[in-house]
């Protein structure tokens, strides 16, 4: 199988890497990056050539991205976006990609840190947006052969419990590398744990922070729930205080 990847960015990188294991692996950038190992830079006309192509771009991309790579698709191809938001872009596809192509939702629940020591077992959600029963159990199989676990979400159900386990995540890691937290000798496990949160979420580009804020129906509520609980906590605290001084 023949497979395109556009975006060859941190993660667009990696994960063409991890597919130039088992396939022939193509990739296109709009700007100039290195090749992926054991892959080729094509231009976007010869995408055509590919069974499927993978969107490894910033979600804030999709849309441009999918315009410019709609006429260059054959009929019968499939097209697997990446984003970390499921709503937005499984909506751009059914909307832009002819519907001879086929597209599927996917988000790897993981990156070039997270998998430092191999994908085995890590979470992929999988998504088929317009596909046949056959495309969606191939790929499917494809992914739990690379040792995936797979999950079949709706995206709204996605996006939904995401905006807690991920957008939190990269809220508090943003907060904490704001406070310019670091290393310490007395420091304890949890601590140390803080900072890998920080470390990991903060190696990922800003671009991508801001874009799961934005992109997503469901962060805003969780934001406005982060912050009304760090009020009660704060004035809680505050108030018992005040008592005891």
């Amino acid at each position: 199988m023949t497979i395109g990847v556009v975006g060859t960015g941190r993660f667009g990188k990696f994960w063409a890497e991890l597919l130039a294991e088992q396939h022939t692996v193509v990739t296109y950038n709009r700007s100039e990056r290195e090749v992926p190992a054991g892959c080729r830079s094509v231009s976007l006309d010869e995408m055509s050539s590919c069974d499927a192509v993978f969107l490894c771009v910033a979600i804030s991309s999709v849309v441009p991205v999918l315009r410019q790579l709609a006429p260059h698709l054959r009929a019968g191809s499939v097209v697997l976006d990446t984003c970390s938001v499921k709503v937005y872009p499984t909506r751009a596809m059914r909307e832009i990609l002819p519907e001879n192509v086929e597209c599927i939702g996917t988000h790897p629940m993981f990156g070039p840190d997270s998998a430092r020591n191999g994908v085995s077992g890590l979470p992929l959600v999988f998504a088929p947006v317009r596909c046949s029963v056959g495309t969606a159990d191939l790929w499917r199989n494809e992914f739990k052969a690379m040792g995936l676990s797979v999950s079949d979400l709706e995206p709204e159900e996605h996006d939904r419990e995401a905006a807690y386990t991920q957008g939190v995540t990269h809220f508090v890691g943003r907060v904490l590398a704001d406070m310019a937290l670091a290393e310490s000798e007395i420091a304890t496990v949890g601590y140390r744990q803080l900072l890998a949160v920080m470390e990991q979420t903060c190696n990922d580009p800003y671009q991508l922070f801001e874009d799961l804020q934005r992109f997503n129906p469901y962060t805003t509520e969780m934001r406005q729930k982060l912050q009304q609980s760090l009020n009660r906590l704060l004035e809680s605290l505050e108030s018992r205080l005040d008592i005891e001084s």
